[in-house]
């Protein structure tokens, strides 16, 4: 189990809801991972991340689907990329990846609250 942290501290996180609109290959990436854009509504708008979720997911089956990612976290380079919000998901028994979405449509850009 992690340290507690405070309440004060988990409202720092801004966790939002958005539509993959783009997905690609990301052959430089040093685990085989994807390289998405998702849209985060007007407020935050069209934000990029590397994702490493080739194991359970196609290219052409992400554009559309709503994804939950961390938006306040400072851009990271990645390689060549540099990916602007971290992608949530939980690892499976294999350790690969299964992505956090909403169980109905929710407006893209809604805070997890």
């Amino acid at each position: 189990m992690s340290d507690q942290i405070s309440f004060d501290d988990f409202l720092k996180v801004d966790v939002r809801v958005g539509t993959v609109i783009e997905a690609l290959p990301f052959p430089g990436a040093r685990k085989p991972a994807y390289k998405l854009k998702i849209d985060f509504g007007d407020e935050i708008g069209i934000k990029r991340s590397s994702a490493q979720i080739t194991v359970h997911y196609q290219l052409e089956e992400l554009v559309g689907r709503q994804v939950v990612a961390v938006v306040n976290f400072p851009p990271r380079q990645i390689g060549p990329f540099m990916s602007e919000v971290l992608t949530l998901g939980f690892a499976d028994a294999n350790g690969d990846i299964v992505l956090i979405h909403p169980e109905r449509a929710v407006p893209d850009g809604v805070r997890m609250s």
